[in-house]
């Protein structure tokens, strides 16, 4: 990714090695991890994983990974150096062949019910549809997950399956809900946010 997506509020750029107090702020929270793929992490483990994203930042080949910050400008970021991450979204590009994409985000829960996680997963799936082309973009969550459920479908998204218990984590069997959405509906829900800002 060669220069940093800009939106209304927020900035989307890769992430950096000055962004692991911002990003285990969020990654210890027990409300944070509580529905995700992995556990409550320690500052030394989120490090750890910040390191190896850092590498996430082209989308080229089948299970390429992008993942950007998600900036708030003018918030102090807990490290000082410079605005608050508060929160990243991931990009998976699944399919060239099928042109599928797949997409993920996490937030600081005190940024939440602001309109920020909307605003940041809108302008990916705009990126999704017009620059990398995809047809089809989803989402994988667990469904009991209330407020990534809504998001999805907030973003224009249905759900289209719910696997029972396909996974085991943290102990326990647990179901997975997919959410997507086609490039089509995407132009149209477009389309009808033109209109009406014309009408």
């Amino acid at each position: 990714m060669s220069s940093p997506i800009v939106t209304d509020r927020l900035v989307l750029r890769p992430l950096a090695e000055t962004d692991r107090d911002d990003v285990y702020a969020y990654q210890s929270l027990p409300e944070v991890v509580e529905y995700l793929l992995w556990e409550l992490r320690t500052p030394e483990q989120s490090l750890e994983r910040l390191r190896g994203r850092l590498k996430f930042t082209s989308l080229e080949n089948d299970d390429d990974i992008l993942v950007l910050a998600v900036v708030l400008p003018g918030s102090d970021s807990l490290s000082g150096s410079g605005d608050r991450v508060i929160g990243d979204l991931t990009v998976i590009l699944r399919s060239v062949a099928n042109r599928h994409a797949e997409l993920g985000w996490v937030f600081h829960p005190d940024f939440q019910g602001r309109g920020y996680a909307t605003e940041a997963a809108e302008r990916m799936l705009n990126f999704a549809f017009t620059e990398l082309n995809s047809h089809r973009v989803s989402a994988d969550l667990d469904p009991r997950n209330h407020r990534s459920a809504a998001l999805a479908t907030r973003l224009g998204m249905r759900q289209e399956a719910h696997f029972r218990e396909g996974l085991f984590i943290k102990g326990a069997f647990a179901d997975t809900a997919t959410f997507a959405i086609l490039r089509s509906e995407w132009d149209a829900r477009r389309s009808a946010d033109i209109d009406t800002a014309h009408a």
